[in-house]
């Protein structure tokens, strides 16, 4: 029982507040390359390290170091940087554009694009996708176009949402991209079962699936976590830990008392604590873990340690609650910057090519936006027909919705 005075309750706090300045000296992170990589079969029970260590591949001198280094090839890393590089320069104009009032939402993935992205490169297409609201890289590295996402996002007459979802919460279905959902961790649930049925089927693909740490407090993770252990499902539970939920930090879904990596160890699965802003690791401990499922090993929980950059969302003002450069001493860096740099340290990028991409993408999201555009906006233009909002709501439709569709006259 808790004193009356309250000595021994713990009110977790997080370390800087506005006007404070920031620092990370609390952190414990390992030299790039001191994990070894394990065979993908290992016994969960051996893998405790993993859990509360840091799978790590870049080190300071932008070199790819270690057994985790999954060696890919220059024209893959490009590939990587460049994706990046278009979710944050999207991120920007769609922000500008719900700022003007052409939208009435967004959420930027700022200083989280590895997780995406190199999740996306380093899983088979067929994998099915369960992403929360920050992982608008998997949509981009997996080619979808960038004129439908704006399309959603702008509620006109081309989307494929028909105005039916808050922007950012696409769905893709040729890309196996699951409707992403507000209900917080709804989607741990679903990527298990899907996961389950193509096991039970004798199918290849696996399921993968993110959620934020501050979502790990939630009933429906702890659900997918046990089924996922019992029915040994092959599916990737990711937890992005970017250090906050909308305005609360970490420590109150319990970061300070253990790592997040570490639930999956209790579950009686490995637990990889990943360094969420280096391209390479993201992607060597995706791709260790999809192996692992693919060989009947079943899931691997993983912690993706990174810092939202920016705002919660447009609705969010961090200034609130935390210092406002506290990105800026991030000790794991920024991961566009990261992998720039390693290219360059290859040989295989500059500064100069390195602008010349930019403008180019920025160049590509403004005339994709500008044709957008001209199918409509929240405020102006064409919306999706009044029928559609009796289509996609049951497979046959009942006598109910008939008959208001007529009383309608549509």
């Amino acid at each position: 029982m808790v004193p009356s005075s309250g000595k021994n309750l713990n009110v977790p706090a997080p370390r800087h507040r506005p006007g404070e300045e920031p620092e990370f000296d609390n952190l414990d992170i390992p030299n790039a390359g001191a994990l070894p990589r394990p065979d993908v079969m290992t016994d969960s029970k051996e893998m405790f390290a993993y859990a509360n260590s840091m799978i790590r591949v870049l080190n300071m001198k932008n070199e790819a170091v270690g057994e985790w280094d999954p060696k890919l090839d220059p024209e893959a890393l490009k590939k990587g940087l460049k994706d990046m590089l278009t979710t944050r320069i999207y991120d920007d104009r769609m922000q500008r554009m719900q700022r003007v009032g052409k939208m009435s939402f967004y959420m930027k993935s700022r200083g989280e694009e590895a997780v995406a992205v190199a999740q996306a490169m380093a899983l088979d297409k067929n994998d099915m996708l369960f992403p929360s609201y920050r992982q608008q890289g998997l949509l981009i590295s997996r080619g979808r176009d960038l004129l439908d996402m704006m399309n959603h996002c702008l509620s006109n007459s081309r989307d494929n949402c028909k105005g039916r979802q808050l922007p950012i919460m696409y769905t893709w279905r040729d890309g196996k991209f699951f409707s992403i959902s507000g209900n917080l961790g709804t989607q741990f649930c679903q990527a298990v079962g899907w996961a389950v049925a193509s096991a039970y089927k004798g199918e290849e693909a696996l399921a993968s699936t993110w959620i934020g740490e501050g979502t790990t407090a939630a009933a429906d993770f702890h659900h997918g976590m046990t089924f996922a252990a019992v029915y040994n499902a092959p599916v990737l539970l990711n937890v992005v830990n970017n250090q906050w939920a909308i305005s609360s930090f970490q420590g109150i879904a319990g970061g300070e008392k253990a790592t997040f990596a570490s639930r999956g160890v209790g579950y009686g699965m490995p637990g990889l604590r990943v360094d969420g802003n280096d391209f390479l690791a993201v992607y060597a401990a995706t791709q260790w873990a999809a192996e692992r499922a693919r060989k009947g090993g079943g899931p691997t929980m993983i912690e993706l340690f990174t810092y939202r950059a920016d705002a919660h969302s447009t609705s969010d003002d961090p200034s609130k609650y935390r210092p406002e450069h506290e990105y800026d001493v991030w000790p794991l860096g920024d991961p566009i910057e990261r992998l720039k740099n390693h290219l360059i340290t290859l040989g295989e990028w500059s500064e100069q090519r390195h602008e010349e991409a930019t403008q180019d993408i920025t160049a590509l999201v403004t005339r994709k936006y500008k044709e957008a555009e001209s199918y409509g906006t929240l405020n102006s233009g064409a919306r999706p027909e009044v029928s559609s909002m009796f289509e996609d709501v049951f497979k046959e439709q009942t006598d109910n919705l008939r008959r208001q569709r007529q009383q309608l006259g549509v």
